[in-house]
């Protein structure tokens, strides 16, 4: 397996990778994540014209991916999603691992804290979770973003690394 930047012909496999990912959701009682849309072509695009999409691919292509982007300063890690049949491989934490290597600043995320691939996953690998007062301008407005979209149904909250 491989960690490279997405090719703009694969976008289509991320959302199929996305859609795929959502099925562990579903296990656990979390239908509405599950059939949540996965992020737009043309917001795939956009991460990955900035150079903040990036492909685990191994010999029958992308199996998963992340993205991330500048939120207040750090890198801010938007996305982290593997092919339900391929998960606890590895695949997530190389994708993690390559995220954490090329940043320069503070690496930030928000996640599920009681979902056992989420909050407890970055936990182990050397994320806190921040206080409300800890969060950022950009974090509070990603937050707002999704109670709208009504992941705070289950409890969320913001990490950083470093």
């Amino acid at each position: 397996m491989i960690i490279r930047p997405a090719r703009p012909s694969e976008l289509t496999v991320l959302q199929d990778i996305e859609r795929s990912a959502g099925m562990l959701f579903a296990e656990i009682g979390m239908s509405e994540v599950a059939n949540d849309d996965p992020p737009s072509l043309d917001e795939l695009a956009s991460f990955a014209d900035a150079g903040g999409c990036w492909v685990a691919v191994d010999d029958n292509g992308p199996v998963g991916y992340s993205l991330d982007g500048p939120v207040d300063g750090a890198v801010h890690l938007h996305q982290l999603s593997v092919r339900h049949d391929r998960t606890r491989r590895g695949i997530g934490s190389a994708l993690l691992a390559h995220v954490l290597e090329r940043a320069d600043s503070a690496v930030t995320l928000t996640t599920f804290v009681d979902v056992p691939w989420n909050g407890p996953y970055y936990l182990v690998r050397g994320f806190r979770c921040l206080s409300p007062d800890e969060e950022t301008p950009g974090l509070r407005a990603l937050r707002d973003e999704e109670r709208a979209r009504g992941l705070d149904r289950w409890p969320r909250a913001c990490m950083r690394f470093r």
